[in-house]
Order: C-alpha cells, then sequence, then structure tokens
C-alpha cells in the first residue's frame, strides 16, 4: 500500500499527496526488498527513519565500505538486489569500492545515494558535497541511472533492480538528487507509477547443440575435472548440480565460495588434490567460474604439460576465449544448463577411467593424511595450522554456520583446511581478493540467514572493518570473530634498519583486540593455544553472543603475501654501500 505523506485541502476539494521519500519506499517494499544497509547523514537522513518506520530492516554501519559489503554479499546470498544508503560525495565515494567489488565479483546489489542539484554541479558552483556522482560511478558498475522526477522513482528503481538481477549479476547504482525526497504530486499518481519487476532474472536457455558439444568432450575425455565456481553456488541449483557430478563421476574442484556445494568430503573432491587435477587433466569444464587469476588464466606451469579442452558455462557469452580456446561453449543460466546435462546424460553414462580416479584419490588422500599431524599441535603461541585444526572442527560440529574469511596466511591456508559440508556456507575475498569485507559480510550473514557466523580474519583484515564490531553488538548478532593476530601484516617479524620508525608491516605487540568486543558489551577472549581457542569458539556458537577471540599466533608465522608472493614484486638492484 502507498504510504500517504500529507493531505491538502482546497475549498470544496481534499487531494491525498504522497512525495519523493515515500515512493522510494514504497519502490522498494513492492518489489520485495525488506533490508537496507545504510549510513545516516544529509541528505537521506529521513528516508532511513522513515523506511524504518514502514517495516523495513535499516541497518546503520560505522562506514559506508562496510554497508556495501553487507549489501553485496545479501545479494549473493538472496539472489535479490542487496541495497547500500549512502550519503553524497565522500559517502558515496566510500560506497563506490563496495559496488565495483560486487560487479566483480558478480553479486546483485543497488547503490543509493543522495547527490547535490544538477544545477550547481552542472555548472561546478560549489554546493555542499558536490560532485558529478553518476559520470564517476558508471565505469565501475553494471549500470547507473539517476531520478529527477518524483514520478520517475517506480520505473528508476525498476530498471535499477531489473539490472543487478538479469543476466550476468551485478552492481547498479542509483544517483537520488536531494529536491527528489521533498517532491510531491498526487497520491494515486504517485501508486500509478510504481513499477512491480516482473521476472527479472529470466531464465536463459542453452542450445540443445551447445549442450551436446559440451557432453561429448567430457565423455572423450581420459583424464577430466569439473570446476565449480561460486557463480555454481549463486544459482542455488544445488539438486541439480550434485545429480550431474555424481552422475559423471568426474572428479570436481571447488573455488573457495564453492565449497560446499558438495561436502568437500565428498569422494569425488579433488580439492586436497588441486595441484595434481590441474596438471594432469586433459578436459576441464567450468561451471561458474572464471579463466582468470586465480585459475592462473588457464595456462602456464599451474596446468603443467598435458594438453586442455576447456568446456565453460555461464551465461555471459564475452566470458568465453577470455584466456584460451574454449572448445565447447555453453551460453545459459547455470540451473537450466546443469539440468539440460542431466536429461541429455540419460541413465547409462560412462564414468571416467578407474585409473584416472583412483590417482586422484590417492594423491587426496596421502595430502589429508600429510596435513594431519600439522593440525593437531598444541602450540603457544600458535601456529596457523593448529588454529586451523580446531576451527575445522568447529565447523563440522556446526555446518550451517556460515564461515566468513580474510588475511593473506589465514584466508590462504584456511581455505584449504576447513572443510564445508553446505552450499554458500563459506563467503570470503572473492575475485579481487580484497582485504576489508570481513565484518560488512558477517553482519549481513547473520542478518539474512539467522544461522550463527564464525568470522576468521588476519590481523591486518580486521583493521580494515575493526570497528564495526559495535555495529555487530548493537544488533547483537550471532558473530564470533577469531583474529589471527601475529602482531603484523605477514609477519610481525620485520625490522626497520633506518630509523626508529616500526617496520611497514608490523603492527602493535601484544594487541589485545578482544578489549575491544568487552568495550561494546559483547564478549572478548584471549587464547593463546588450539585448547584455548577450542573452548572459546564452543562457547560462542553455544551462546550465540558477540564474540571476538583474540588469537595469539606466533609473530614468525606467515610468508610473504601468502600464497601470492609471485603476484609481489622483488628489486633486483642491491643497495650501494
Amino acid at each position: 500500500m502507498l504510504n500517504t505523506a500529507t493531505k491538502s485541502e482546497a475549498p470544496g476539494t481534499e487531494q491525498e499527496l504522497t512525495d519523493g521519500f515515500h515512493l522510494v519506499i514504497d519502490a522498494l517494499k513492492l518489489n520485495g526488498i525488506n533490508t537496507i544497509y545504510n549510513v545516516p547523514g544529509i541528505p537521506i537522513t529521513d528516508l532511513g527513519r522513515m523506511a524504518q518506520a514502514a517495516g523495513i530492516r535499516v541497518i546503520s554501519f560505522r562506514h559506508e565500505q562496510n554497508a556495501g559489503y553487507a549489501a553485496g554479499i545479501a545479494g549473493y546470498l538472496t539472489k535479490k538486489p542487496g541495497v547500500c544508503l549512502t550519503v553524497s560525495a565522500p559517502g558515496f565515494l566510500n560506497g563506490l569500492t563496495a559496488l565495483a567489488h560486487a560487479t566483480t565479483n558478480c553479486y546483485p546489489m543497488i547503490l543509493i545515494s543522495g547527490s547535490s542539484e544538477r544545477e550547481i554541479v552542472d555548472l561546478q558552483q560549489g554546493d555542499y558535497e558536490e560532485m558529478d556522482q553518476l559520470a564517476i560511478a558508471k565505469p565501475l558498475c553494471k549500470a547507473a541511472y539517476r531520478v529527477l522526477h518524483a514520478q520517475d522513482i517506480g520505473i528508476g528503481f525498476a530498471r535499477a533492480i531489473r539490472a543487478a538481477v538479469s543476466g550476468r549479476p551485478g552492481g547498479v547504482y542509483l544517483d537520488l538528487p536531494a529536491k527528489l525526497f521533498g517532491q510531491v504530486m498526487n497520491a494515486e499518481a504517485g501508486q500509478k507509477s510504481l513499477v512491480k519487476v516482473i521476472d527479472a532474472a529470466p531464465a536463459q536457455i542453452p542450445s540443445p547443440a551447445s549442450v551436446k558439444r559440451a557432453l561429448d568432450v567430457l565423455k572423450s575425455a581420459k583424464r577430466p575435472l569439473i570446476i565449480l565456481g561460486k557463480g555454481a553456488a549463486y544459482a542455488q541449483a544445488d539438486e541439480e548440480i550434485k545429480s550431474f557430478v555424481e552422475k559423471s563421476g568426474v572428479p570436481f574442484l571447488p573455488m573457495s565460495m564453492a565449497k560446499g556445494l558438495l561436502p568437500d568430503t565428498h569422494p569425488q573432491c579433488a580439492g586436497a588434490a588441486r595441484s595434481t587435477v590441474l596438471k594432469e587433466s586433459d578436459v576441464v569444464m567450468l561451471i561458474g567460474a572464471r579463466l582468470n587469476w586465480l585459475l592462473s588464466h588457464g595456462k602456464g606451469k599451474s596446468w603443467g604439460e598435458a594438453p586442455k579442452k576447456f568446456i565453460q558455462v555461464d551465461i555471459e557469452p564475452k566470458e568465453m576465449d577470455s584466456n584460451v580456446e574454449i572448445v565447447a561453449p555453453v551460453v545459459g543460466d547455470i540451473g537450466s544448463v546443469v539440468s539440460a546435462f542431466n536429461q541429455a546424460m540419460g541413465s547409462s553414462w560412462t564414468a571416467p577411467p578407474a585409473e584416472w580416479t583412483k590417482a586422484v584419490s590417492t594423491k587426496r588422500e596421502e595430502n589429508v593424511a600429510k596435513m594431519a599431524p600439522k593440525l593437531m599441535n598444541n602450540k603457544s603461541p600458535m601456529d596457523y595450522h593448529g588454529a586451523l585444526g580446531v576451527l575445522k572442527t568447529i565447523i563440522k560440529e556446526y555446518p550451517e554456520a556460515i564461515l566468513v574469511n580474510e588475511g593473506a596466511n589465514t584466508l590462504d591456508l584456511a581455505r584449504g583446511v576447513i572443510d564445508m559440508y553446505r552450499p554458500r556456507k563459506r563467503l570470503d575475498v572473492g575475485t579481487w581478493g580484497v582485504m576489508g569485507i570481513g565484518m560488512g559480510q558477517a553482519i549481513a550473514a547473520a542478518l539474512e540467514t539467522g544461522h550463527p557466523v564464525l568470522a576468521v580474519e588476519g590481523d591486518s583484515a580486521f583493521g580494515f572493518s575493526g570497528m564495526e564490531v559495535e555495529t555487530i553488538c548493537r544488533y547483537n548478532l550471532p558473530i564470533c570473530v577469531v583474529i589471527f593476530n601475529n602482531d603484523g601484516i605477514y609477519r610481525g617479524t620485520d625490522v626497520n634498519g633506518a630509523n626508529s620508525d616500526p617496520a611497514t608491516t608490523v603492527f602493535v605487540k601484544g594487541a589485545r583486540y578482544d578489549k575491544m568486543m568487552e568495550a561494546f558489551g559483547g564478549v572478548g577472549v584471549n587464547a593463546t593455544s588450539p585448547d584455548e581457542l577450542k573452548r572459546a569458539v564452543n562457547d560462542a556458537m553455544k551462546s550465540g553472543k558477540p564474540t571476538l577471540i583474540n588469537a595469539v599466533i606466533d609473530p614468525a608465522a606467515g610468508s610473504e603475501s601468502g600464497r601470492i608472493g609471485n603476484l609481489n614484486p622483488q628489486s633486483v638492484l642491491q643497495k650501494k654501500k
């Protein structure tokens, strides 16, 4: 129902009116968007208040970038656009990082920002927080729109929603100048101007020829491999994907956010034999995964000498042949494609050669056995493996819990150590490998799913969004934050030999991050051994109370840039003496 802003009485008449504030709120509610992630301020403070009064959940953060990361991951989890609401100029720019991140990762998100008036911006007359926000946003998102008139609010939101979720999902910017909110119009006309988006993300059915071609190539393989990307997890076609993988008998390698589509303990999972399957496979089917830097662009040392044929399933035709030749491109939404695969395979699909599947299984078991003793140590201070061994056990005991993970060593090692058992339970830094997503994603995950969240953070990564522990406490969310604290970036042992300043990668020694959580009424724990860590995390998961555990890691633990040190340029010149 349309919110009525005011009534205007003229001699002998009574006219019901609405305004831009109410039309924005009604457009959101009409389209099933019931949560806004925001930072209040001019000119959107009252919009947040009124949205909350109208039944929309409005979650206020301490920084727009974190609100944006929350909105992006909300879109990923729900397949509806996550909405971030910011003030103009600096607030908009803070949210823009998250919008670009959402676009790169294919998360449906809408960044709504208040802005200065066009007539002042266009003449550059120096308005409050003056900035041509639309022009700045356009190159960094999937689509960008500006609404100048109240009667166009319904269309503006409809276009933004459709752009965010259709085809390959992504970020959309919606510019709302301050004057728009106060514009008044007839309530009945306002109601008629609203648009309920119908079939925003229609199925894109693959061509029968492409399905047959892909299955013929897969069937011809001696050493096939399926790679599942986060696009496969986003599709929420979990049973179809499980059926296809199991029917095919092909080993599968999940990318980090696809872990749990099938359990990491599944007999076909090749996660613990990643290097082997990438190098030795002869046919690789990509489902919702891209051949970007995370897969070494499909070539080079990581892929070995064996010739490869690639099959790729993606909704975006331009993704095909982006790095290497794709011999069997299949364009369509993942649910429709995998369903077509299952139908076309019939009931007599021939399993891959036993020699290959046995080799993969043997390598996986060898690597798991080799890792096991490292995960069982009880050193104090802890190393990464001892601490992660504890968290691996916790996730096994709480498979519905959502794991949020960021850092360098903390991310790289956790990705390989902690098994996942359910889809969309592992959220991390995504395609860009950025730092700072932790608290925003943890907050949205708890709110959107109602499940407990375990956020495993490097101490450096936590610093980007740490103030949001106050937000966690304010909303009393079931989030347990574990900070792997080794006193620095990569390691806490670097030394500056030039002057008395700390080395560029070193933090305050012995910092007690747990005291931050206590300051806002949450539970803080300092854990110096795996046994202490296990007790603290178990208590947090049982209680559901906001908890932060300062996990003390040996400052010498960790490697430069984690596992992507090869991307960090090194000088070949020696300092002249």
